[in-house]
């Protein structure tokens, strides 16, 4: 891939459900090498438009390219390239981790069983516990182990610390946060969370009414008052970016 290419690229993008317009003429650049922060309430389509980058839904109007693949017609060739982490856990309820990584192995070639295991210690996820025993913050470092266990080129996370109480969320994102950290990796993250994208994102692009409204370096959204982006100056940027489109 040529350098200058970025890792998503996204221009004009509408998705409609019904009378719904959940995407409207979304246009996106996710640079390589950096974390990707796509910031927004609830209800704003930011899983829409993670469903889009996967290949799961096919644009309507626009079009979607990851890392120079489209996600309908190269699915195959691209998903190899992905990590994702979902939601919720998704693995079915009566694996445990190691069954977990035997159906994953399968559809990467570049699986490595290594770093698999070595991620499963990192983050401390039990191995002998199925997936219906653990708790929700347990699965969710699971599923991030067997996302970065073949060295996707791409990582996908649709906010994967929704639901989690105070104290596991903690755990989960420092956990994140270090998994992230070990490597070069180009990161597209799905959160409300204001704190996460805070101590995350190298980029920050804010989803209202289907739009991205404001796109750029974190820099960009710092409070000049705390020397950096914070949770409050996000929360205004995000009240700023509502106000434009009303």
């Amino acid at each position: 891939m040529v350098a200058d290419v970025p890792a998503v690229w996204i221009r004009d993008l509408e998705m409609r459900f019904g009378r719904n317009r959940v995407l409207q003429g979304v246009d996106l650049d996710v640079p390589e090498g950096a974390t990707t922060v796509l910031l927004g309430s609830n209800g704003e389509g930011k899983t829409t438009l993670l469903n889009v980058c996967l290949g799961v839904l096919k644009p309507q109007l626009g079009e979607a390219r990851l890392l120079g693949c489209d996600p309908v017609d190269e699915a195959t060739e691209l998903r190899r390239q992905l990590g994702y982490v979902p939601s919720v856990p998704d693995a079915y309820a009566w694996m445990r981790i190691g069954d977990w990584f035997r159906f994953l192995r399968a559809h990467y070639p570049t699986w490595d069983d290594e770093r698999a295991w070595s991620l499963v210690d990192q983050l401390d996820v039990p191995r002998k516990t199925r997936f219906k025993q653990m708790s929700r913050g347990q699965g969710m470092k699971a599923m991030l182990a067997g996302a970065l266990a073949h060295g996707p080129r791409l990582l996908l996370l649709d906010e994967p610390f929704g639901g989690l109480d105070p104290l596991v969320r903690e755990d989960v994102l420092r956990n994140v946060i270090d998994a992230l950290g070990s490597e070069p990796r180009t990161v597209l993250m799905a959160t409300h969370d204001l704190d996460v994208a805070a101590r995350v994102a190298d980029r920050i692009g804010v989803l209202v009414n289907g739009r991205i409204v404001r796109e750029g370096p974190v820099s960009d959204f710092a409070d000049e008052a705390e020397g950096g982006a914070t949770p409050a100056a996000l929360r205004n940027a995000l009240a700023d970016a509502a106000r434009e489109v009303a």
